[in-house]
């Protein structure tokens, strides 16, 4: 039997190479060998970092019995889901007529030609109240598949056309501020008293949620309470500073111990802008704690981030999901700490550039704008083929054959974005522009095109599935971090910010219309969205500070020398802080807000605007108000 996974990029996959199951990696090649077996494809999902994935690797997978079957009846497709998101987007959507319980690892059968018929997640290998057996899954599906293929067929076919009429409705208009205040209203009756957070258990951090309430007054206290009590709970590990994924009770406690680049990354930028508008201690020491978890345990030697650290490790010879965890410092030092995946994926990075350089913006961090820096300079060099294309993925310097999504191109132009102004290096957002606009097919303007489909991912959706006819032209899924439109169109509006260019704007608020431009919105399922529909609807304060070329080598260095300066840290708009050279350099390359702006009798000099209508210039840091 031929090993198809032992040189995968995926560690996901790679786990279960030794398998007794004949897997195959995602690809045109499984379905073909379907059609010529004529059985059903078994496409199995999961992540490296994913408890349940383990589990049912060691109960199922190994069982030589069982993968015997599979092999007889079956062709088994292993994924990992991020790696290939879009993939796992049009099966959880098929999964969502079968079952309520989504989650992974996510088992779908589907046809030779890609249409799925029937759906689960984790199986035991016994029955358990509620739960069959793998094994009894899989001989009922054989039994349909045998028996009743007519019957199969045409279900799968019926399923598959619905998921393509299924997009986003391009009607309605934006939520305005009055059906934002109420959806604050109603996250605010969701809130935990006792113990913050969102409901019961189990209990997941919520981050793009609360940037939501964070960036609106009527919300800003509820955000802050979850944020301090989620910073003092046992969701945050205090010896490292990284949050896990989530806890299975109410009061955060029996946390799941995988911690995710994507979850550190948003709480980042969250309690670094708690602190800028708080100044509250606890923020700045989560905050900070943050920071040194992404640079110690999830950055790589060669600057980029790993995608997500185990739950599980080896504890004095025994393996055991969190056993790290619960040791001190000094114990930790003489165990093997969990493995990290070691994936590099482009759009979870650019949310970790984004976040470090807001936090080394905000506290005066040289350390946090190096992390980010050697991130994007790693992305930029081995992430980017010569024609501009992004790379979805890559391990060891070796790059995944996945197509890049709009997460990669939003997410990461949106970190490079953020990096541009905390450090005043034009270039990076001079490539953030090349991103946004080649993820902007045509001239960018709405005019003769879909509402919403302004933005496009620049390779097309994965090919397997678009010649099965199963490709979403928007994927709306959010919740644990934005969705690929949200992030491309987040990106966009922060670069209209900087640029005055309209069709920016007119692209990013025509993509929130899509997602969230009628019906009744779940705030849970939908915050990044809601929050960046939250600023395409108020005012925006936009914020360039100038100081003299010969101050110092870089504006951030001379932070703490300036009244002016230090109260620039505590803006939340859009702010950026740059030596008269790197304002020229900005304006040349078409940034309108930099344009004109120079320092007066050379001291730090600030240019307050709202929406580009500004202020006259200013060196007193009280004119800042």
């Amino acid at each position: 039997m031929p090993n198809r996974l032992a040189d995968a990029i995926s560690p996901y996959l790679r786990s279960h190479a030794e398998n007794p199951v004949d897997w195959h990696p995602w690809g045109a090649a499984a379905f073909a060998e379907a059609r010529r077996r004529d059985v059903p494809v078994l496409v199995s999902i999961g992540y490296a970092t994913c408890h349940w994935c383990h589990v049912m690797a060691r109960e199922s997978f190994s069982d030589p019995a069982l993968a015997a079957y599979l092999n007889e009846q079956f062709v088994s497709v292993k994924v990992d889901r991020e790696e290939h998101p879009d993939v796992d987007a049009s099966y959880l959507a098929a999964a969502g007529a079968f079952t309520q319980n989504l989650g992974w690892p996510l088992n779908v059968f589907v046809t030779p030609a890609g249409r799925p018929f029937f759906a689960g997640t984790y199986s035991p290998p016994t029955p358990m109240p509620g739960h069959p057996a793998f094994r009894e899954v899989l001989n009922a599906v054989t039994d349909a598949w045998t028996n009743r293929r007519a019957a199969v067929e045409d279900s799968a076919a019926g399923l598959a056309e619905a998921l393509a009429q299924a997009a986003p409705a391009a009607v309605g208009e934006l939520p305005d501020q009055s059906r934002l205040a109420d959806t604050v209203a109603r996250l605010a009756t969701a809130e935990d008293p006792v113990y913050g957070g969102f409901g019961g258990a189990p209990k997941f951090p919520a981050a793009p949620t609360l940037g939501l309430l964070l960036d609106r007054a009527d919300g800003r206290e509820l955000a802050l309470r979850t944020l301090k009590r989620m910073g003092a709970s046992p969701l945050r590990d205090p010896v490292e500073g990284g949050f896990f994924r989530y806890a299975v009770n109410r009061d955060w406690s029996d946390p799941h111990y995988e911690r995710m680049l994507y979850d550190n990354a948003q709480l980042l930028e969250l309690y670094s802008r708690a602190w800028m508008l708080t100044g509250e201690r606890w923020a700045r020491i989560v905050a900070e704690g943050l920071v040194g978890f992404l640079g110690a345990v999830l950055q790589l030697p060669d600057g980029g981030f790993a995608s997500a650290q185990d739950s599980e490790s080896t504890v004095d010879g025994v393996r055991v999901e969190g056993g790290y965890y619960a040791l001190d410092e000094d114990a930790r030092r003489v165990q093997a700490p969990p493995a990290l995946d070691a994936k590099v994926l482009t759009g979870w990075n650019g949310l970790a550039i984004g976040a470090l350089a807001l936090a080394g913006h905000a506290f005066a961090d040289d350390a946090a704008l190096h992390l980010a820096r050697r991130a994007a300079d790693r992305l930029l060099q081995a992430h980017r083929r010569a024609d501009g294309a992004l790379v979805r993925a890559s391990i060891d310097g070796r790059l995944s054959a996945a197509v890049a999504t709009l997460e990669d191109y939003g997410m990461f132009a949106g970190g490079l974005l953020e990096l541009a102004t905390a450090t005043g290096e034009v270039r990076y957002a001079v490539v953030a522009r090349e991103l946004i606009d080649r993820a902007m097919p045509g001239d960018g303007s709405t005019a003769g095109r879909e509402p919403g489909m302004t933005f496009a991912a620049p390779e097309g959706a994965d090919p397997v599935l678009t010649a099965q006819g199963l490709d979403l032209a928007t994927d709306p899924s959010e919740g644990a971090y934005p969705s690929g439109l949200t992030a491309i169109a987040s990106a966009a509006w922060r670069l209209h910010l900087l640029t005055g260019a309209g069709r920016y704007r007119d692209a990013a608020t025509a993509g929130m219309v899509r997602l969230v431009g009628s019906g009744d919105i779940n705030p849970l399922a939908f915050g990044a969205a809601l929050r960046l529909v939250n600023g395409l609807t108020t005012p925006v304060e936009q914020l360039v500070v100038v100081t003299p070329d010969g101050a110092s080598g870089r504006p951030v260095a001379a932070m703490a020398g300036s009244a002016l300066l230090d109260a620039a840290r505590r803006r939340t708009g859009v702010v950026a802080v740059v030596t008269e050279r790197q304002g020229a350099a900005f304006a040349a390359a078409g940034f309108e807000l930099f344009a004109d702006r120079t320092t007066r009798d050379g001291l730090p000099t600030a240019y307050l605007c709202r929406d580009f209508v500004c202020r006259l210039p200013s060196t007193d840091a009280a004119a800042l108000g």
